[in-house]
């Protein structure tokens, strides 16, 4: 359980699983756009005259010397054609804007890198190409390129609230939490009613072990869109954190009943309900955890400690191997089947968990505690 606002490695483990399509999916929406031209441009020179022909470029010497300047001059007016035809094919800020915004839309994320490079190149003030190009490489999964850009973008356009958000998404994603808290404060101050940024800051407060102002962005947010996703999620969360098991529990109960069944909601729900001491609830959501998040490790942990302590050994054993199997780095399971094979009479066995179980507690950073911070 985390106590005084102090989150666990396993527990923020949790929410960063549940943040990270949460924030893909949170950046600004594309509009559609028509096709877009990729010309070439050729730039041509006239040619030397042969050294046998050079005379007649001297004076007196070539009866068609009167001609020269004609054909200089209808050369360069040829070359102006030329380039005007050229810069009619390119397409306007507004054409690439477009195309952009239809290539992050569309998810062509390889595309959408290579038009807002080459608008950038081409508008290189635009705040707004910044923006967007920093978006493509953000959901390309590119930080570092993407925190640059919107950077960028932001010295641009400092009063652009969008800007400051997906900075803070940015940075939110790194992790760096004091960074994209002061992100996403800016962009609420330039605009306080986007419910989705308060819930964004309050993570990067949650994360940043301020649980009181976490609790009050996310009740900010649900006050402003009280629909809004994960908003009853997140606050129980932050509940948790702060050891309010019985509100936690109140929250991701109410965020079931209206956003209907969320694996992060049922999962949290469950780990609450073990950690209040109710394990036949906790059992009975922690069975539909594994369902709707078969592939989650933390769940199949909890459903078998769960069941260990209400006396479901052999249950609890199928469950921890699983844990085991789904994060073999995790010396937890181990920890746990030991004494669940323990009650079930299999000596071998749990003199062989014990021995996985100090391996894998002796290759864990030190900062971890035991068992990453699980309580056994």
């Amino acid at each position: 359980m985390i106590n005084d606002g102090i989150m666990g490695a396993t527990a923020r483990r949790r929410l960063n699983r549940v943040m990270e399509d949460f924030l893909l999916r949170s950046l600004p929406a594309a509009t559609k756009a028509g096709p877009r031209s990729k010309p070439v441009i050729a730039a041509l020179k006239p040619s030397t005259p042969s050294r046998q022909n050079r005379a007649c470029w001297g004076p007196r010497r070539c009866a068609t010397r009167n001609l020269a300047p004609a054909f200089f001059i209808a050369t360069a007016l040829w070359l102006l054609s030329v380039s005007d035809q050229a810069q009619a094919q390119l397409p306007t800020q507004a054409q690439t804007r477009q195309q952009l915004l239809h290539d992050l839309d569309s998810g062509q994320l390889r595309d959408a890198v290579l038009v807002g490079q080459q608008a950038v190149s081409r508008w290189p003030r635009d705040a707004q190409f910044r923006h967007y190009l920093g978006v493509a490489y953000f959901k390309n999964g590119d930080l570092k390129q993407a925190q640059e850009q919107l950077t960028r973008a932001r010295e641009l356009n400092p009063r652009d609230s969008a800007i400051h958000l997906d900075l803070g998404l940015v940075l939110l994603s790194e992790p760096d939490y004091t960074g994209a808290a002061d992100e996403l404060e800016a962009a609420i101050k330039l605009n306080p009613s986007m419910a989705l940024c308060h819930i964004f800051l309050g993570r990067a407060y949650l994360n940043s072990n301020r649980s009181l102002q976490a609790i009050d962005e996310f009740k900010t947010a649900l006050k402003l869109d009280p629909a809004i996703k994960l908003g009853h999620y997140h606050l129980g969360f932050a509940y948790f954190s702060l050891g309010r098991n019985d509100e936690a529990i109140s929250e991701y109960k109410e965020e079931l009943r209206r956003s209907g069944e969320s694996p992060a909601a049922v999962c949290a729900l469950g780990h609450s309900l073990l950690a209040s001491g109710k394990y036949d609830s906790a059992i009975r959501y922690l069975q539909r955890g594994t369902e709707v998040d078969s592939r989650n490790p933390d769940v199949w942990y909890d459903l078998g400690k769960a069941q260990a302590l209400e006396g479901q050994s052999a249950k609890a054993e199928l469950s921890l191997r699983k844990a085991a199997e789904l994060n073999p780095k995790d010396p937890s399971p181990h920890y746990l089947l030991a004494r669940v094979l323990e009650k079930l009479g299999k000596s071998e066995e749990v003199l062989r968990e014990r021995e996985r179980f100090a391996e894998l507690k002796k290759a864990q950073p030190a900062a971890a505690g035991m068992a990453t911070g699980r309580d056994h």
